[in-house]
């Protein structure tokens, strides 16, 4: 059974919607930025670059319902609404209708601001609405309230691979006959004092080194120096092959195959050589039933850090060789940890859909042991498959396979 996308909704650092995503990746925008803060908490920070998002959430929303949501709520919200509408699912049996986006880390903005009401003023002080903002399965939940699905919510917590995990199970509820449709994807707003000085403490972030900030994170060069941290939404709309040809649907591109392992290694390193890695791109592709050949693109994780990114790299390598382009979108949206998954699920099958493929911002000197075609200039080329990488601190390794119609 093959699985249709039919919807894409995103709010990101490059705009409100799909269409300024797009727009922004191709044409070479950034949305890394310094943060504009006057707290001492924020300005005490070694690092205080982010790319945050550019939507009005509370104008989106309006002002009385985006107060009882989480930050990473209104902003799944906006995005399933997009997908919605631009799938045009109509009369669809909410029995038949399932949910499933991942978050890292859920309502973080809510947890914090709530624990300093306590400190500050007292249990009394805190918000009855607390539980249901902080909880990680939160967005999920109003998601189907939204929508009335009623085939079940499901919430995946891998790090950075949670957004294509989602996906990857929303295809799998429909592949084994739970679900003709499923609102898929991943959400994240973790752009706090917390995160920030944690990730920094790890040397996981890159620090400013005197050059522009927009161009601080950069996949695959010889002078990354980290990710930078950022927030967003990506769902899309899955449904049966079966499901959309009955109601004469649009479908973007077909969602292939996907490739589930774990490293079982380290908690926050990569396994060297990329193992398993290399494991989930070949279960996508044997899934799809795809062979190598068939491929003409990747969409890397590429984060930037110095090991992840040349591991990626060698895994890359061992299985396509130099034959497949490959481009890291990070490079521009900064690293979205839930969110990139499903961002980038959107991102590479408007590729296979467009045959366009955006370039890697910042991308000024090759790393010498990357040894892979990576896109510097957008460039125009049929792509008949591509696959989509995400991995997550904890060894969560997911690959996701995409054909075009």
């Amino acid at each position: 059974m093959r699985i249709a996308m039919t919807g894409y909704g995103a709010v990101t650092p490059l705009g409100d919607d799909v269409e300024a995503l797009w727009q922004g990746l191709v044409t070479g925008r950034s949305g890394v930025r310094e943060l504009d803060r006057l707290d001492d908490t924020w300005n005490d920070l070694p690092v205080r670059v982010a790319a945050p998002v550019t939507t009005d959430l509370e104008a989106a929303l309006g002002r009385v319902r985006a107060k009882k949501l989480d930050r990473s709520q209104q902003m799944a919200l906006i995005a399933a609404d997009e997908a919605w509408r631009d799938a045009d699912v109509r009369d669809c049996d909410p029995e038949r209708l399932a949910v499933t986006v991942g978050t890292g880390i859920g309502g973080v903005q809510t947890l914090l601001a709530q624990d300093d009401i306590l400190e500050n003023s007292g249990p009394r002080r805190v918000s009855p609405r607390a539980v249901p903002m902080l909880m990680a399965n939160g967005a999920t939940a109003q998601i189907s309230l939204e929508y009335m699905a009623k085939a079940g919510v499901f919430t995946p917590a891998s790090a950075c691979a949670s957004g294509a995990e989602a996906i990857t199970m929303g295809a799998r509820l429909i592949q084994c006959g739970d679900a003709d449709v499923v609102i898929a994807g991943g959400v994240e707003a973790a752009i706090a004092p917390l995160t920030l000085a944690g990730f920094a403490q790890a040397q996981a972030l890159a620090k400013p080194d005197g050059g522009p900030v927009d161009r601080l994170s950069r996949p695959f060069d010889i002078d990354r120096r980290g990710f930078v941290l950022g927030e967003g939404a990506g769902v899309v709309i899955l449904e049966s092959e079966n499901h959309v040809v009955a109601r004469g649907g649009r479908v973007h591109a077909w969602l292939a195959g996907w490739g589930i392992t774990s490293d079982a290694y380290h908690i926050t390193g990569t396994e060297p050589g990329g193992f398993s890695q290399i494991r989930a791109i070949r279960k996508a592709l044997a899934i799809s039933d795809l062979s190598t050949s068939d491929i003409d693109h990747v969409n890397a994780h590429a984060t930037g850090t110095r090991v992840g990114d040349r591991t990626e790299a060698q895994a890359l390598f061992e299985v396509f060789g130099d034959n497949v382009s490959v481009t890291a979108p990070k490079g521009a949206l900064g690293h979205l940890i839930a969110g990139a998954g499903a961002l980038e699920a959107i991102i590479t099958a408007k590729t296979v859909e467009s045959g366009v493929i955006p370039a890697t911002a910042n991308l000024q000197r090759m790393d010498p042991e990357v040894c892979l075609d990576v896109v510097q200039e957008t460039r125009h080329m049929s792509v008949r498959s591509a696959v989509s990488n995400s991995f997550g601190f904890g060894g969560q390794n997911v690959t996701l396979a995409f054909s075009a119609v």
